[in-house]
């Protein structure tokens, strides 16, 4: 009996076992396909969720980049606050320049249809010479200069800082006011002799610093707003640039300076005064509608529309820092990319004194005249590929210091060593024109090629 109920025992705890243990594994099974057909739902629904994450990231990344690059596009970067302008040239050191208001400037049209050059362009290297050493024996020496070594252009002044013009010329508005002199008695003469000797020839204008004209015909002048006349730190009237009969004036005198036999007319000064006070002067209704950019790149195409049927190259000297500033550009009123759309040639005065300490990274750029030089140029390239290769742009001809700048603290003098570094620096950015300026004709042989 033991047995068998040991027997029957035992086997109905087998059988309760075997039993629990079949539940068992069905449970776990059935279990395990329900958490698969969680997972299976869990994993669409958090993917669906995923896809649509990403496709709302994806369309914000594509807008904030679209936003960048409609700014990268319009603003031009700031290298520093510590830039170096005047109203002189050369200019000495000035403290920082706060910032100003800048107004957004309206892209102008394209470059006007003009009739085709008749000139074969030349790869200029130029001296700029005053008008009273060009009417001077002196200038034998600088012709000698010329045929002597590598330069084969001149820059002479036509229009003065003072708004004087050097010679004789058809002028109405400037014989009424008195503005011509006799200081190159024979400009005629003059232009063939430096022909005969295969000299490019520059008519330098200086623009809309004008002390004369300011003075004589203050109605053309640029005002206080309580009326007087405003005068710059070293109390020199300006003109308004916002006056057309100004503009006028200014194409007049360039118009006879390419009859007489100029290649080129080159506009100096073609921009505001920053002298102390011009935040508060007024500029007169047009100013409300345009701002300072607007009105210069306005100017800049109606010469060149007015001028370049006459068969002259036509060009205009803009500061070396606007190219990287854009406080520099909205104070003086130079656009250095719009500019270059309407002009022949630009010409940055990149003289390494004029940048403040720390510009393009350089601790003391009177110190290293080639790296100043290359630098700013290489920015210069960079800014002006922002216009389409099909469409017109400037040919770039920077200005070089040929002189110390003694004014700033942190300088070198300057002979013909540094002034073939800053050519080098030219070359290496891969322009091939220069102008050298050294106020009193007085330039470094030994820093140029011989011929």
């Amino acid at each position: 009996m033991r047995n068998k109920r040991d027997m029957y025992i035992n086997y109905e705890r087998s059988y309760k076992k075997r039993r629990r243990k079949g539940n068992r594994w069905g449970m776990v099974v059935i279990m395990a396909i329900l958490l698969i057909g969680l997972g299976i739902a869990a994993f669409y629904i958090i993917k669906t969720n995923m896809d649509k994450e990403n496709n709302m990231d994806q369309t914000s990344r594509e807008k904030t980049l679209e936003e960048a690059t409609d700014v990268s596009l319009n603003q031009s970067p700031k290298v520093t606050d510590n830039l170096q302008i005047s109203d002189q040239k050369p200019v000495p050191q000035v403290t920082k320049i706060p910032t100003p208001t800048i107004a957004i400037v309206n892209e102008p049209t394209k470059t006007p249809e003009v009739p085709k050059d008749t000139q074969v362009p030349s790869i200029v290297k130029g001296i700029y010479v005053t008008a009273p050493v060009a009417g001077s024996d002196s200038m034998n020496e600088l012709i000698n200069l010329v045929n002597t070594t590598e330069i084969n252009a001149m820059v002479i002044d036509v229009k003065d800082d003072q708004g004087k013009i050097s010679y004789e010329m058809d002028s109405a508005m400037a014989e009424k006011i008195g503005a011509v002199t006799n200081t190159i008695s024979d400009m005629g003469s003059l232009v063939t002799t430096l022909k005969e000797h295969n000299i490019y020839l520059i008519a330098r204008i200086v623009t809309f610093k004008d002390p004369f004209l300011a003075e004589q015909r203050q109605d053309l002048a640029i005002k206080n707003q309580d009326g007087s006349l405003f005068r710059d730190n070293n109390g020199e009237g300006w003109v308004n640039p916002y006056n057309h009969e100004v503009w006028n004036y200014l194409v007049e005198i360039a118009t006879q300076a390419a009859a007489i036999g100029f290649d080129e007319v080159q506009f100096d000064y073609i921009r505001f005064s920053t002298g102390k006070g011009m935040s508060k002067v007024d500029f007169g209704k047009e100013a409300k509608k345009k701002s300072k950019e607007d009105i210069i790149i306005e100017f800049t195409k109606y010469i060149y529309e007015k001028l370049k049927p006459l068969g002259v190259y036509v060009s205009a000297d803009v500061y070396g820092t606007i190219i990287s500033s854009s406080i520099d550009a909205g104070l003086v009123g130079q656009n250095y990319v719009e500019m270059s759309k309407y002009l022949d040639y630009i010409c940055p005065m990149i003289y390494p004194s004029h940048f403040g300490e720390g510009n393009y990274g350089i601790d003391y750029p009177d110190l290293e005249p080639y790296n100043i030089i290359r630098k700013a140029l290489t920015a210069s390239q960079t800014k002006l590929d922002q216009i389409p290769e099909e469409d017109h742009r400037a040919i770039v001809r920077p200005w070089l210091q040929d002189f110390t700048a003694t004014w700033i603290k942190h300088h070198m003098k300057y002979g013909g060593a540094e002034l073939k570094e800053q050519i080098n620096g030219v070359y290496s950015a891969e322009y091939e024109e220069w102008l050298v300026w050294n106020a009193g004709c007085n330039y470094s042989e030994d820093g140029l090629l011989k011929q």
